[in-house]
């Protein structure tokens, strides 16, 4: 055997490699690489055992951030915010992925306030003086129980109700007022008969 030197040996290896580089890459179209997660999952199914599929699965999951929406384009589902996020391809792009960070950056911001004012809350209430608290609560304990509730009679309750479920401009609900008001004019221009005076 001849003995060749070692940089003309790393030459030929990556000669051999450029070469079948494309081939390889062809052959994996050929194929059909799954384009998303739910093909890549749809061939997971095929696999042929329990422990072989969540393994193929687990794979998609890893590889494929979005999930194909049913109207078409992706969405990606952020567990942080506990919201999703549409997105072009199967996995957020750089930019998309900047978006979604600064989503997330506003989201910690408003949880820190919402946590510092109920702090804030909580503290007051602590220093309140707890005698002073319930004096309030009996002070209005007693108010409500000596205000009075008016109640309608049963016809003016039903009379506003039926008033309330009128429409404007409505023939059936304008009568009863209009005929009361051709029974005032009446009134007005032709008063009842007086009975003469007995002597």
């Amino acid at each position: 055997m001849i003995a060749l030197p070692s940089s003309l040996l790393a030459i030929a290896a990556v000669a051999g490699l450029v070469v079948l580089g494309p081939v390889h890459a062809h052959a994996q179209w050929w194929r059909g690489t799954p384009v998303d997660f739910e093909s890549c999952a749809d061939a997971a199914e095929k696999a042929k055992t329990k422990e072989d599929k969540t393994s193929a699965l687990a794979e998609c999951n890893a590889k494929f951030a979005g999930r194909r929406k049913p109207g078409g384009g992706y969405t990606y589902y952020d567990f942080m915010q506990d919201r999703t996020f549409d997105i072009a391809g199967p996995n957020p792009t750089p930019e998309e992925q900047k978006k979604i960070d600064q989503q997330y950056t506003a989201y910690l911001e408003s949880q820190r306030r919402s946590s510092i004012a109920a702090a804030f809350t909580a503290k007051q209430q602590q220093q309140q003086p707890e005698p002073q608290r319930d004096v309030q609560q009996v002070a209005l304990r007693t108010e409500v129980e000596k205000i009075p509730v008016p109640v309608a009679s049963p016809v003016k309750q039903a009379a506003r109700i039926k008033a309330s479920n009128c429409a404007k401009n409505s023939f059936s609900c304008e009568w009863p007022r209009l005929s009361q008001s051709i029974d005032d004019l009446k009134k007005l221009f032709n008063p009842p008969p007086t009975k003469p005076k007995r002597s």
